[in-house]
C-alpha cells in the first residue's frame, strides 16, 4: 500500500547539529516505513484481513485490513491471525481474536496486547513479537493487569487494548548468522572504552593492557556510569503495584 509508506530517513544517531547523541548507529539498508494504527479509532466498523506482511522496523508482522467503508490500515498481526478474518473496534466487540475493546469489557485472563496507558493516545505497551499481558483483577475504577516483564501495573478502565498475543513468536529464536547482518540493520560496531585513546573517551590510554584506572566507570562524557545515575521516574510510576525487579520501585 503506497499511500501507507513512506521512505524512512535515516539520523544515523545524529541530532538537530549533526552531532552523535546516539551511538553505534548508522548504514542501515534503506526502509519503508509503515503507518501503524495503534489508536484502532475507527470505532464501530467491521475489517477485513486482506494480508500479513513483513515490517522492517519492528519484529513483530502487521496485518492490512479493509473496512467495510473502504479505508484500509496497518494493524500489529496477532498469533492465529488469518487472511479473511474479520475484525473490529468496539465498545460491545465480541471477545474474539484481533478485537479492540476497553480494558473494563474485557474478561480476567485474557490475553491481550497493545495496551494503552493514556486513554486516546493509542497503544503504548506490549507490541513486540509474542509479547501478551494477561487482565488480572477489576478494582475501585482500575484494571490490574500483568504485562510480559512480570510488573503488575494499573491501567484506567476506559483504556483499549487489542485481544489476543502478539505473532511472529520464531523471530525470538533468530540465529542472525554474521556480522553483516546486524551492519544492515543500522548497528555498527562497539569499541571498549579502554581500547580508545585518552581523549576519545575517560578509560582510555596507558601502557599496553590497562584497565580503568579509576573509581567508578564512566560514559564518554565523563559521567558516571554506575548506580541510580540514569534512572528516570515516570509519569506512570504510580500506577506499578509490583514492580519487574525488586528494589527498582519504591
Amino acid at each position: 500500500m503506497k499511500k501507507l509508506k513512506r521512505i524512512l530517513s535515516k539520523k544515523s544517531g545524529r541530532d538537530a547539529k549533526g552531532h552523535v547523541s546516539v551511538r553505534h548507529q548508522g548504514g542501515r539498508r534503506k526502509r519503508f516505513l509503515r503507518e501503524i494504527d495503534f489508536k484502532r479509532d475507527k470505532k464501530d466498523i467491521w475489517a477485513r484481513v486482506v494480508s500479513l506482511e513483513y515490517d522492517p522496523n519492528r519484529n513483530a508482522d502487521i496485518a492490512l485490513v479493509v473496512y467495510s467503508d473502504g479505508e484500509k490500515r496497518y494493524i500489529l498481526a496477532p498469533l492465529g491471525l488469518r487472511e479473511g478474518l474479520k475484525i473490529i473496534s468496539s465498545e460491545t466487540a465480541p471477545v474474539e481474536l484481533g478485537n479492540t475493546l476497553p480494558l473494563d469489557r474485557i474478561p480476567v485472563g485474557t490475553q491481550v496486547h497493545n495496551i494503552e496507558i493514556m486513554p486516546k493516545k493509542g497503544g503504548q505497551v506490549v507490541k513486540s513479537a509474542g509479547a501478551a499481558a494477561v487482565i488480572q483483577g477489576k478494582e475501585a475504577g482500575w484494571v490490574t493487569v500483568k504485562l510480559p516483564s512480570g510488573e503488575i501495573r494499573r491501567f484506567k478502565p476506559e483504556a483499549l487494548a487489542t485481544i489476543g498475543q502478539v505473532g511472529n513468536l520464531e523471530i525470538r529464536s533468530r540465529i542472525l548468522g554474521k556480522a553483516g547482518t546486524k551492519r544492515r540493520m543500522g548497528i555498527r560496531p562497539t569499541v571498549r572504552g579502554v581500547a580508545m585513546h585518552p581523549g576519545a573517551h575517560p578509560h582510555g590510554g596507558g601502557e599496553g593492557r590497562s584497565h580503568i584506572g579509576m573509581k567508578y566507570q564512566k560514559r564518554p562524557s565523563g559521567k558516571p556510569a554506575v548506580g541510580k545515575t540514569r534512572r528516570k521516574r515516570k509519569y506512570s510510576d504510580s500506577l506499578i503495584i509490583k514492580p519487574r525487579k525488586k528494589g527498582k520501585h519504591s
